[in-house]
């Protein structure tokens, strides 16, 4: 279906040609004065030194062409050129009663589906998931539903640190435990053992061991360095451990980013870029790209537009070890061999913006990735506690997520029990449902570049511009509905019949702007617009609910009128949070 501003939009065309000036003028935006207008045009004023003509006349000329209009109800020409609209509530009826008889809602799917490769998470292995892992799995998630949701082709990287000196350090502090392990006798030529020599718990008690340790002893640091090096040589015993360690803390990853209802399609980590590196070094070298400077290997990636300096790409040390921008820049061999996406999209924190410039132009210059392939950062900002610094325990430590996701469940169970609507048990998993959405409105709320306060009594509030309370809306929905079939009546064939109050029509208008919020989304990769155009909706919602007695009505069809209304408004609030990675329980 077209947005309901491209039909308005067409009928003004139409009174702009018809008057003389150019159809392109007739470019329709939501009223900023909505006490006076549903929507408007500046067209006249961007055509009046074009047509040497003061532009409320050419508004003028355009408004008198506007009688008899299906989507347009009143328009007025205004000082000094506005053209202010209200959109017929008939038409509005029409619109939305077509949305709800799509599966889609409306929202019309890209004619040119493309391949985006979002990569999003970035967790390393062997260590627990913490707040700090908290917005890129909820951002990534998000733009990879909505990517979804307009029809592209989307594969979700989690991309591990998965490699290099934390894992030799590992080895180290394992073999120093537990040195008649059979991976580090030499000797050893039998199966090593299926199952790991530790748990999760052991595993993360080991690295900041082994991290602190190598602080204080050089002797141990080198060993570690050593360990590295037989790791990333195909060392037998070394690559045991480390397919171990993989596999207890993958299988922990997968549990706590379940918890959060984020789910990865590729479970890929820089490892997998390890066997592309040699190669592509000596293309690099080889063709030219990349030089010495300094003892390392770098390409210069400054272009003349820079009005500050970027500096080269380093891609190989002075001792011939790699550095995050090689395993970056392979990474993109192995996504353009395997998947050929048209666009990646990197959900990474702001402050490393730089270093995907160069990784990108590296990319770009070597002809690692085609001219056609979109490479965009996504950067977020910081999650802060109210003291404006980064989120900590309050012992003033680095919170687990998965102590966070507790805390929040607690809260959320608490406030449920509170209000004595359903039974414990009950409570318990619609703690769980709300407090995920909670947390993941509480964060995609905010654009995603900037920082924001992780305030918890706010974010857990059933008033506001909460996750709950939009929760709370879909809940009243569902409530009205279930008592309208008890009634035995069906929700079947009900139609939207057009507005009888100023509520009415707000929440009609609300609802009729979800495929032109979707698109919007989509293009900017901003999950915010999302969260403000349910807030607007749910807020229009409970307005019209407040002043209307909607089962009470004594009009047969106008209170299956307001019922249909309600279903679409239910079904658009639903898809809408399910883009943001979240869902609604039946009751609170």
């Amino acid at each position: 279906m077209k947005k309901i501003m491209d039909l308005i939009a067409e009928e003004l065309a139409e009174a702009f040609e018809g008057a003389g000036y150019d159809r392109g003028l007739a470019r329709v935006t939501l009223s900023n004065r909505p006490d006076l207008c549903e929507y408007q045009c500046n067209g006249a004023m961007a055509g009046a030194k074009a047509y040497k003509k003061a532009p409320v006349m050419i508004a003028g000329d355009v408004v008198k062409r506007l009688t008899d209009r299906k989507y347009i109800e009143e328009v007025q020409a205004v000082n000094p050129g506005f053209i202010n609209i209200k959109l017929s509530a008939g038409a509005a009826a029409s619109y939305l009663n077509e949305m709800k008889e799509d599966e889609r809602l409306g929202l019309e799917e890209v004619k040119k589906p493309q391949m985006l490769l979002i990569d999003y998470g970035g967790p390393n292995v062997a260590k627990p998931l913490h707040v700090g892992h908290l917005r890129s799995a909820i951002i990534g998630e998000s733009v990879k539903r909505i990517a979804r949701k307009m029809g592209h082709k989307v594969l979700g990287d989690i991309h591990l640190g998965d490699w290099g000196y934390q894992m030799g350090l590992i080895i180290t502090e394992l073999k120093e435990r537990k040195p008649d392990l059979p991976y580090f006798d030499e000797a050893f030529e039998g199966e090593y053992p299926k199952e790991a020599p530790f748990t999760i718990g052991e595993l993360e008690e080991i690295y900041p061991a082994a991290s602190a340790r190598a602080k204080e002893d050089e002797a141990y640091r080198e060993r570690a360095l050593h360990a590295t090096c037989l790791l990333q040589n195909g060392h037998r015993g070394c690559r045991a451990v480390w397919n171990h360690i993989m596999q207890v803390s993958v299988s922990d990853l997968k549990k706590n980013y379940a918890n959060l209802n984020v789910d990865f399609d590729l479970w890929k980590g820089e490892a997998d870029a390890q066997e592309f590196i040699p190669d592509m070094i000596e293309r690099l070298k080889a063709e030219g790209y990349a030089h010495i400077d300094e003892g390392a290997l770098v390409i210069d990636v400054q272009e003349e537009s820079d009005t500050k300096e970027i500096p080269p790409c380093m891609i190989q040390k002075s001792d011939g070890a790699s550095l995050y921008g090689t395993t970056d820049l392979a990474t993109l061999v192995q996504r353009e061999r395997d998947y050929t996406p048209d666009k990646i999209v990197y959900v990474v924190d702001k402050r490393q913006e730089l270093h995907f410039v160069q990784v990108f132009r590296a990319a770009k210059k070597a002809g690692i990735v085609s001219e056609r392939t979109e490479l965009k950062f996504l950067g977020f900002g910081t999650m802060n506690g109210k003291d404006g610094k980064p989120f900590k325990t309050r012992e003033g430590g680095v919170m687990r997520l998965e102590n966070l996701i507790a805390e929040i469940e607690d809260e959320m169970y608490k406030k449920i029990t509170d209000n004595r609507t359903v039974e414990a048990d009950e409570a318990g998993r619609t703690a769980k449902i709300v407090g995920i959405a909670a947390i993941k409105y509480g964060d995609l709320s905010n654009q995603a570049s900037k920082d924001y306060v992780f305030d918890v009594d706010r974010f857990t509030s059933f008033e506001g511009n909460t996750g709950p309370y939009i929760l709370y809306t879909i809940v009243r929905i569902k409530s009205i509905l279930n008592k309208y079939t008890g009634e035995g009546n069906s929700l079947d064939g009900l139609k939207i019949k057009g507005a009888g109050s100023s509520s009415e029509k707000a929440l009609m208008l609300e609802a009729a702007k979800y495929n032109e919020v979707m698109e919007t989304a989509y293009e900017e990769l901003a999950p915010h617009k999302i969260c403000a155009y349910i807030y607007d909706l749910a807020n229009a919602f409970n307005r019209f609910y407040h002043e209307t007695k909607i089962l009470t009505e004594a009009d047969e069809e106008t209170r299956k009128s307001y019922i249909a209304l309600l279903i679409l408004t239910k079904e658009v609030l639903e898809s809408c949070i399910d883009v943001l990675g979240f869902e609604a329980p039946e009751r609170m």
